[in-house]
Parts: structure tokens; sequence; C-alpha cells
């Protein structure tokens, strides 16, 4: 972030110690020295350019004009006029924040163009009386934070809890609202009827007051949320392999509100991985299966949109590889958390907490601290290696996905199974053995068989002869060649 300059004015002779002081000041201040970069004229180096017309340029190239006004009224150019009130008069027809404080003097004491000057400064602004550097000090340092709060570079509340500055209730969907109250309806009981006003249900959400509306309430409903956020939004790519790597095969870039946010990337996500179908064995209707849990994708996905920091110029990324699924999202953990206590029961600390309200009564999230328990108790149910959270600069989460290698065992583990108990009474108990055998180790060798089934290489030949000649062993290859339990003996 760049740094907000700071151009402090004053007669430089007379205002030399709260000058310098206050230079000091704002570079060693913990809070005031990451934000703010203060401007002395006595510190540029010599030059053969005209004075005021450096001063003036760096008036035009500071963010605040900070004024020191004392007794003196200063030198005077063929005008009549301080370069003090110069500065001042430039950061006015440059729009720039003027803060002016004045020494505790009395009017008598000052010069009668300074009393001038003031009486104009006055005019348009309110001024701060000080006595000691001290006190200046005190002053400068409570402007400053006003400043920070007012451009909303620092906040005293939850970013989704601040009004937007330029946004109205004109600004909220009608159609989106209307949607959300029939959802949370169903869900969780909402209790406002479907005919409520869009003020009434935004103010019962605690989204809106007096036609002004949160940035909660412009990421949940807005009718161009980016208008307002250009980063909210989840950059999605899709790579062939485990590593990124150009060009890439697929990537898009979704834009809407959050729940739009959350439907678009889950369906990129799914269209991206393996479905299994099962049988109406047990139901008429026909089973089936992402190979990455569903709920644990959304849950993931929910995470990030809804505790990410939206004050951040990063977005929601996920990137889906062969082997994984990673989701990004510029946001912190707790103060003192650890990603080890995502893996328990945990109390919910939501970042953005009027966000995260509404998502809960559309049935989008829970509230009980289970989300990131959740993702990974239904990624080992569905056999994957656990899930993995990260905390950098970003929050990752790491959902892994089955090799080629452990698809196919799993196919092949089932199918003998399947097999055993199909063909257990038709077949010998040294072919069982043997298509037992095959499953641990498809590449297993006649030699390795028969040492293993403690019979000759020739009773283990007879047997694989048969075995494939019902169709139930296939052959790939000779001299390191491979065998397959045949699709074909399921049927």
């Amino acid at each position: 972030m760049r740094k907000i300059k700071i151009f402090i004015s004053s007669v430089q002779v007379e205002m030399a110690k709260e000058r310098w002081a206050l230079h000091e000041y704002l570079l060693s201040d913990p809070l005031l020295g990451k934000f703010f970069e203060p401007f002395l004229f006595e510190l540029l180096p010599a030059s053969d350019q005209n004075a005021a017309n450096i001063y003036l340029r760096e008036v035009e190239l500071c963010d605040i004009y900070l004024g020191i006004l004392g007794n003196a009224y200063g030198f005077e150019d063929p005008a009549g006029i301080s370069p003090t009130e110069r500065e001042f008069d430039h950061a006015t027809l440059h729009h720039k924040t003027r803060l002016v404080f004045l020494t505790s003097n009395s009017p008598s004491d000052r010069h009668p163009k300074q009393n001038t000057f003031i009486n104009k400064v006055q005019s348009g602004l309110v001024r701060k009386r000080f006595s000691s550097v001290e006190e200046l000090k005190a002053s400068v340092y409570a402007a400053l934070v006003k400043y920070l709060e007012e451009k909303e570079i620092i906040r005293t509340g939850p970013f989704d809890a601040s009004l937007h500055p330029k946004a109205t209730l004109q600004d909220i969907d009608t159609e989106k609202v209307a949607a959300f109250v029939r959802l949370a309806k169903s869900k969780r009981g909402f209790p406002l009827p479907e005919t409520a006003s869009v003020e009434v249900v935004l103010t019962h959400l605690n989204l809106c007051q007096e036609n002004r509306v949160t940035n909660a309430a412009l990421l949940l409903f807005g009718k161009n949320p980016q208008r307002f956020f250009i980063n909210a939004e989840v950059r999605c790519a899709y790579f062939q392999g485990n590593i990124v790597e150009k060009p890439i095969p697929s990537y898009k870039v979704f834009q809407g509100d959050v729940f739009e946010l959350v439907n678009q990337a889950e369906e990129f996500i799914l269209s991206k991985l393996d479905y299994s179908v099962g049988t109406r064995s047990e139901n008429t209707d026909i089973p089936g299966q992402y190979e990455i849990p569903r709920e644990a994708i959304v849950e993931a996905l929910v995470n990030a949109i809804a505790h990410r920091d939206y004050t951040s110029n990063g977005s929601v990324q996920v990137m889906m590889f062969r082997d994984r699924l990673e989701i990004w999202n510029p946001g912190l953990l707790p103060m003192g958390w650890t990603t080890e206590k995502l893996k328990i029961l945990h109390s919910s600390i939501p970042f953005n907490p009027l966000l995260a309200h509404p998502m809960y009564l559309a049935g989008y999230i829970e509230r009980l601290g289970t989300g990131t328990a959740d993702i990974i108790r239904l990624s080992k149910e569905a056999g994957l290696q656990e899930p993995v959270f990260l905390q950098d600069e970003d929050f990752k989460t790491i959902l892994y996905r089955k090799t080629t290698e452990e698809i196919t065992e799993q196919r092949d583990s089932k199918l003998g199974d399947k097999l055993g108990d199909k063909l257990g009474d038709k077949l010998g108990d040294t072919s069982m053995k043997i298509i037992t055998a095959i499953k641990k180790d498809k590449e297993i060798s006649i030699a390795q068989l028969a040492s293993q089934l403690a019979i000759s290489t020739t009773a283990v030949e007879n047997q694989l002869a048969k075995l494939k000649k019902k169709g139930i062993l296939l052959r790939h290859g000779t001299k390191g060649g491979y065998w397959e339990i045949s699709k074909k003996s399921k049927e």
C-alpha cells in the first residue's frame, strides 16, 4: 500500500521545533508510521529551481495539507502572500484534505495578516488549538486516525458491518432479496414474510440504515457487487498435471453476489471431477458420487468466500490439479489460532459476521464450528488423503484426489470382492487363491504364484488357462506384463 503523504506547512523559523517534532513523530509512531509519510521542505536537496514552484508542486503530490499557524505571517512574495498561505490556497485548489492547528495565542499577539489568514481558514475548516508540542502531537494523532477511519483504511468494526459511503437501497436487487427470504424460510424458518420490503428485510438483518446499506448487503444482494468491490470474484483454473503449467486448459473468472460465486465455482469444480454411478440394488434411484465429496467442496468454497478479507486486493482462487484441489483466499485465522485447531470442534468466529449470518440462514453454512472438521471427515470416509489447511499470506485448503494407481487398486479390489461373492461356489480353492494374489499384485509371475500356493508351475498355468477361458482373467503383455480381473466377469 502506498503511504499517505502529508505536507507540513508553517513559517519555518517560528515553528522549527514543532515541524521537526511532528516529522519524527509521524515516522516513529507504530500506527501512523505504517500509513503516513511526512514531507518537510527543508529536507529537499539544493536546487536551481524556483522555491515557490517546488513547494507548490509538492503540495499537489501530497494527500494531506497539515498547517501549523502561530503568530508570524512569514516572508511575503511580490503579491504580499506568504508561502504558508500560498500552500494552503494550492491545497484548497487541488481538493486536498486540510488539517490546521493553531497556537493558543491571542489575536493581539499575531501579525495582522496572520489573523486575516486564520479567519479565512476558519471560514471553511474546523481547526484545533494547542499550547505545547505534546498537545500538537495528540491533536494530530486524533485527526489522522479519524482520517484513516473515514477512508476505511482502518476500522473499529468489521468491514462487512460498515455502511458503504456511496451505495444506497437502489443498489440492492429486490429479486435477490425475495429469493433469499423464500430460501431462508424453508431452510431456517426465517420469520419475515415474502412480501416484506427490501428495507424491512435488510433492517432485520442489520444490513441497512436510513437508505444506506452495508458492505455485506452489497456482497449478498447487490445488483452489481463488483461495481463496489472489484476483487469480490473467484478465479478458477484447471491443470491436467500436478503443477501450474501453461497453457491452462480451462480458466474462468466468476463474478456476482456471494451465493452466485459459491454456485459457479462449485459447478466448475464438479465438471472437472470423476463421477461414479452405482446400481439400483438397494434403491430405485441410481446412486452416484464425485471423487471428492461434494459437501466437502462446498464447505471449503463457502469458508473461502464468507471468511475472506474483502479489504485485500486479492481474490479467492480455485486451482484444480490431477492429484488435488486447492482453494485460496486472502484471509487470516483468528488471533492465536493455529491450523491444528481447525481439525477439532471449535468456536465459530466469522471474519465477516453480517455476511455469514444470511449465508447461514440460506443453508450455505453452519454456525457450530464444524465446517473444517466435516471436510476432514468426509474426505476420510471417501478414502482420500486427509485435507491440509495452511496459513501463509493467504489461507489455503487442499483437498486430495485419488491417484491413478489408487483408482485402479480400488476398482480391482471391489471387482475382486464381487467376483469372490459371485464365483466363490463355482471356483475351486486354488483358483480363488490365485485371484486373491492377483488382486494384491497384478504383475505377479507364474513362478511367484506357484511359490505362494505351494503348487507346481504347471498347476498354476492350468488354473490360469481356465480362468482366462471363463473370461475372469485377462493378460496384458508377456514378460513384464500384468494381469487384469475382467469386467465381463461381473455379468
